[in-house]
């Protein structure tokens, strides 16, 4: 059977507390020992009974041993107050600078002004001189900007009409040209022409065989006077 768990306690039973003091102290003395040889690593052990015997254990001297780690403690916290010192300080130089610059703004938008010399507000009038030239400076380069972007697109818009303005010409000559050889706008230019010109013209095919159309009632008014008088021929 394997051993049981050993409750960590104070033992009330003086010698049994004893016999466990001397086992367990003998054994870290060993391990130290141990420890010190194969890592070479310098050990030191300082162990109180509670009846104040001491008993220790150094790989070199425990006052060298102790010696080195009060040195090495407080050139730590040397380090450590230090470098809290100089984080304090940086603090203190960035909150300093943080007020400085809250204070500049306030004198700049007009507050706070009553404290300050001439000197200062001279020094605060320079600088609102300053930053309305250089502010005035990019509002005019914006300007010269835009209005070259918009000189462009003028140009642009220019050619583009021009453009358009010729196709739309070039369309509008396209049906004339095509008028000339059709002969339904042949024959309508011919409607125009005055009948003088067109009897005059229609004359040698017109006398072979026409009948010229005579209205209702000169046909009846001819029809009246052949029976009246003689009779008078329809025909041309």
């Amino acid at each position: 059977m394997g051993r049981g768990k050993v409750v960590l306690e104070r033992i009330e039973n003086k010698i049994n507390r004893q016999v466990t003091f001397s086992k367990r102290r003998n054994g870290m003395l060993k391990k130290a020992y141990e420890l010190s040889v194969l890592c070479d690593a310098e050990v030191a052990l300082i162990i109180f009974s509670s009846r104040g015997k001491l008993s220790e254990f150094g790989s070199s001297t425990v006052s060298q041993t102790l010696e080195k780690y009060w040195q090495h403690r407080y050139t730590s916290n040397v380090h450590l107050m230090d470098e809290t010192q100089t984080l304090y300080q940086e603090v203190l130089k960035l909150k300093a600078k943080y007020e400085s610059l809250q204070r500049s703004q306030r004198h700049l938008f007009g507050e706070e002004l009553e404290p300050l010399s001439i000197k200062e507000l001279y020094k605060i009038e320079k600088q609102l001189d300053r930053a309305l030239t250089q502010a005035r400076q990019k509002k005019v380069q914006l300007l010269l900007e835009r209005m070259e972007e918009l000189r462009k697109k003028e140009v642009e818009l220019e050619d583009e009409n021009k453009r358009l303005q010729s196709q739309l010409e070039l369309e509008q000559s396209f049906p004339a040209a095509q008028g000339l050889g059709d002969p339904n706008i042949e024959a309508g230019n011919e409607s125009n022409i005055p009948p003088s010109q067109a009897n005059h013209a229609q004359l040698p095919s017109l006398l072979q065989g026409y009948h010229q159309f005579i209205p209702q009632e000169r046909v009846s008014e001819a029809r009246v006077d052949r029976g009246a008088n003689k009779p008078t021929a329809g025909w041309l």
